[in-house]
């Protein structure tokens, strides 16, 4: 299954234009924050079609974060220069917005929180909260070897055949 969740920044203008065949389609540049505060953002060409394009057009705009589900696709393109390139696509599924906001100078890195930037540093246990069972009011009754009375059983009154003795 190919399924991707990424939290990332609006970066460009998402930009709406249609299919010959009349449907929408809406192509954004996002950038994903590095796994440290100091590595770079990276930039995703995300894509989302139909209905969702349109709500993507008129709702989201550069600066805003968002968690985006989608399918992760790769396109192989030549370059002039004599090469093939090789650049990943998102295709947007669903998205939900965590914040609106300004463009910063520095996507992602910049306005994402350091809680969110070091958890490792940041997180404390919860204390584990204690209870107490209760006890019943009247103990039940222990069973001991005076009262205790083991299940009896019927003696077989026909004997199993002997696989062993088969007449040939």
């Amino acid at each position: 299954m190919n399924s991707c969740i990424l939290m990332v920044e609006i970066y460009d203008a998402p930009q709406l234009r249609h299919t010959p065949d009349g449907l929408e389609v809406t192509e954004m540049i996002v950038h994903v924050a590095g796994l440290r505060p100091d590595d770079p953002s990276y930039p995703l060409k995300v894509i989302s079609w139909g209905n969702l394009a349109k709500e993507v057009h008129q709702n989201y705009h550069p600066g805003d974060r968002v968690v985006i589900e989608g399918r992760l696709g790769m396109n192989t393109f030549d370059r002039p220069e004599g090469f093939k390139e090789k650049r990943a696509e998102l295709t947007i599924q669903k998205i939900h917005v965590v914040s609106k906001g300004v463009q910063t100078s520095s996507p992602v890195a910049a306005t994402v929180p350091p809680a969110v930037q070091h958890p490792a540093e940041t997180y404390q246990p919860a204390p584990i909260p204690t209870t107490t069972v209760p006890q019943p009011a009247t103990p039940e009754p222990a069973y001991q070897q005076a009262n205790f009375q083991p299940p009896s059983y019927e003696p077989m009154t026909e004997a199993e055949p002997d696989p062993d003795d088969i007449p040939f």
